[in-house]
């Protein structure tokens, strides 16, 4: 079997250098224990949980289902949700692997300092590398404006903004954004990048058991232009599926309605309406444009199985 140790192998103590994205409303045990036993990082989803019980008992959940490594992901800008205490449970829980997106990540680094904890900063700029850096991050996972979900503001690619990254910090680097398969990884890898990060991807397979079908077989349809950008009037710009909802809200950035207004089409809520309950007409859901990429839905270890196969075939053609 090929080799594919990297220094974010080293660090996570994986085999494979892919690393499961948080994926709010579904990264669960299911899907987490799924991407580890495959032998990647597979995560949970924090503040997609009620309370720090809830929490306590998907991180049991994830240990009866693998012994391997695996993380806890905190989207940290929700709109001023309080954190501390699902930190906190991470950290009595000793999990091995704690991600920051989506905010200032030093409350969290601050508080896991002084713990056996790994720890991983979504960037989208090179500065929020540097920073993330100097903060005392093990690595950087860095998006760039093809990723699903919240993004940059500076709208830079992937190709353009990980080797930038790659130059102007130590640490390691992962590579996110419009990456599905093993000719994103050997590309990312190519860029200097140490692993890569996927989210969308690991929606479109059979152990992400609360995405509902409509929401896998949106992916599946999908081309290169099914996704829009939509938040930018509130300086959160966000990357969903194209629909009438996702129209609907574009129409009302128009006249800059303000959050308010916006809220009730952007919520938490309306995520939920389509990515679980299938409901695409009063609902949105998360997608980058690699959806353009996604054709089947298979399970977590098939997925890794064609990706390092696709991977070692380049290898082989590179001679490597």
């Amino acid at each position: 079997m090929v080799s594919y140790h990297t220094r974010v192998t080293d660090i996570l103590h994986i085999e494979f250098p892919i690393i499961q994205g948080g994926l709010a409303h579904l990264a669960y045990a299911n899907l987490a224990a799924a991407v580890s036993n495959a032998g990647g990082l597979g995560q949970i989803t924090a503040m997609s949980l009620p309370n720090p019980e809830a929490l306590h008992e998907e991180i049991t959940k994830v240990r009866k289902l693998t012994n391997k490594p695996f993380g806890v992901n905190f989207a940290i800008g929700q709109h001023g949700r309080a954190f501390e205490h699902m930190v906190q449970v991470a950290i009595d829980e000793k999990v091995p692997v704690i991600s920051i997106t989506g905010g200032n990540p030093e409350p969290v680094l601050n508080m896991v300092k002084g713990h056996e904890i790994k720890t991983l900063v979504l960037v989208a700029a090179r500065r929020q590398a540097i920073k993330a850096e100097k903060l005392g991050a093990d690595a950087v996972m860095v998006v760039g404006q093809e990723g699903g979900g919240h993004l940059g503001r500076d709208d830079v690619g992937t190709f353009v903004l990980t080797p930038q990254v790659v130059d102007s910090v130590s640490i390691p680097v992962i590579a996110s954004g419009g990456i599905g398969d093993g000719k994103g990884l050997m590309a990312a890898l190519a860029l200097g990048a140490e692993g890569i990060e996927m989210g969308t991807r690991f929606i479109a397979t059979k152990e992400c058991v609360h995405a509902h079908e409509v929401y896998k077989n949106a992916l599946i349809e999908a081309d290169e232009t099914s996704t829009v950008v939509i938040k930018r009037s509130l300086g959160a710009p966000a990357r969903a599926l194209k629909s009438e909802w996702t129209k609907q809200i574009l129409d009302l950035e128009a006249e800059q309605p303000g959050f308010d207004k916006l809220k009730p089409y952007i919520d938490g809520e309306a995520n939920k309406r389509y990515i679980h309950d299938g409901n695409k007409r009063e609902g949105y859901g998360w997608a980058g444009q690699v959806a353009a990429r996604i054709k089947d839905i298979p399970s977590v270890e098939e997925l890794f199985n064609k990706i390092r196969k696709e991977a070692d075939a380049i290898r082989k053609k590179w001679s490597l």
